[in-house]
C-alpha cells in the first residue's frame, strides 16, 4: 500500500464550495497482488487531521482517491465529509496512511515539510 498522487491544492478559487473541497484529494494504491481490506485504516495530515476508512476492500493494484468534502463512497472514490475546510495546506503538509493496528505504511511532503524529511533523512533517520 502506498500514497500516489496528491492534490493539496484545490484548482480555481479555495471558496470552501463542496466542488473546491472535492478538488482537494489524496490517491492510495494497493500495488500488491491481492486485495486489502481498509477498514480501521487511517490518513492523517501533519496537524491530526484524520480520515478512517470503514470496511473498504481494494482490489490488487487498485487506486481509491479520497476527497475532502462530500459524496457518495465508491470503490474509486471516498469521501471524508468536510462541509467547510479544508485538510491539506497548499504549502507544507504531510500525509500518513497507517494500518488498523497504527503503523505508520507510508508518508509523503511537501514543501517545508518534504524538506525536513529530506534532512533527516539524509541523516539516517526513518520516516
Amino acid at each position: 500500500m502506498v500514497l500516489g498522487s496528491i492534490q493539496y491544492n484545490s484548482p480555481g478559487r479555495d471558496d470552501h464550495s463542496n466542488r473546491s473541497l472535492n478538488g482537494e484529494w489524496v490517491e492510495v494504491t494497493n500495488t500488491g497482488y491481492r486485495p486489502v481490506n481498509l477498514d480501521g485504516w487511517t490518513l492523517s495530515n501533519r496537524d491530526g487531521n484524520r480520515y478512517r476508512f470503514d470496511d473498504l476492500r481494494l482490489g490488487a493494484r487498485a487506486t481509491v482517491r479520497v476527497h475532502t468534502g462530500r459524496g457518495h463512497d465508491t470503490r474509486a472514490n471516498v469521501y471524508q465529509d468536510r462541509r467547510t475546510d479544508y485538510i491539506w495546506s497548499n504549502y507544507s503538509d504531510k500525509a500518513t496512511l497507517r494500518d488498523n493496528h497504527g503503523r505508520t505504511v507510508d508518508t509523503k511532503s511537501w514543501g517545508r515539510d518534504r524538506d525536513r524529511d529530506h534532512r533527516n533523512n539524509d541523516r539516517g533517520h526513518r520516516r
